[in-house]
């Protein structure tokens, strides 16, 4: 096979192809007395299943995979790969605290959060640093006032229920300009219907990523049967 066969299944260049064998991701392809490369069905496998890893693993993890298995290191790319399946797990798990940060927006106001609060003491119980709440403040996401005498910022329970927010979606690998759609819109329609349309998102994002791991995993099956 030549590289614009292993390209054309895919879409891609022989560039790439080439690329792709250059940089490990595809077993080294034999030459033709005249330099040619050679590729097999191998190397067709192995094109497929680095493929099939980038929406499962992302592009870095992925490479990183296929060169573990090139150099006859199949418990770092299976470490690898148990690493991103830990990072799915963690982000299920953020997105169902999400999910129950949302009934305490519209209820309640938790005891903790009626409590006026300095910079640091807001910092001190969402476990992050001042200069996030700041960088918060920044994009629009945290509106706190000012204490007319001191001059010194003042959380009141909308910004703490705001910051809450932040911190979990922020775990959920959202942009600060996003958070500060979401939080805005909450703060003006008095409403989490914006909320929970981001939440399906995720919720859909973190499906279409397990489901393409399943496709990995058995395209990478394919290859390691066929290597």
């Amino acid at each position: 096979m030549r590289p614009a066969d292993l390209a054309r299944e895919h879409g891609l260049s022989t560039q790439a192809v080439r690329n792709y064998e250059r940089d490990g991701f595809l077993p080294p392809a034999e030459r033709t007395p005249s330099g040619y490369r050679v590729y097999t069905e191998v190397h067709a496998a192995a094109l497929r299943a680095f493929l099939a890893l980038i929406p499962a693993h992302g592009h870095s993890a992925a490479g990183q995979i296929m060169i573990a298995l090139h150099e006859d290191e199949p418990d770092t790319a299976l470490t690898i790969i148990d690493r991103s399946h830990l990072q799915l797990l963690r982000d299920r798990e953020t997105l169902d605290t999400v999910r129950k940060a949302v009934g305490h927006l519209t209820g309640d106001t938790p005891e903790h959060s009626a409590i006026p609060r300095t910079i640091g003491e807001l910092a001190h119980l969402l476990r992050v640093t001042p200069a996030t709440l700041r960088k918060w403040e920044e994009a629009g996401i945290l509106t706190p006032e000012r204490d007319r005498r001191t001059g010194y910022r003042v959380y009141r329970a909308d910004d703490v229920r705001d910051a809450e927010l932040a911190h979990l979606l922020r775990r959920g690998g959202y942009p600060l300009g996003r958070i500060a759609t979401v939080v805005e819109q909450i703060r003006t329609a008095g409403g989490t219907d914006t909320l929970s349309n981001a939440l399906d998102e995720w919720q859909r994002r973190l499906t279409a990523r397990g489901l393409a791991m399943l496709g990995g995993a058995a395209a990478l099956e394919r290859y390691l049967d066929r290597y």
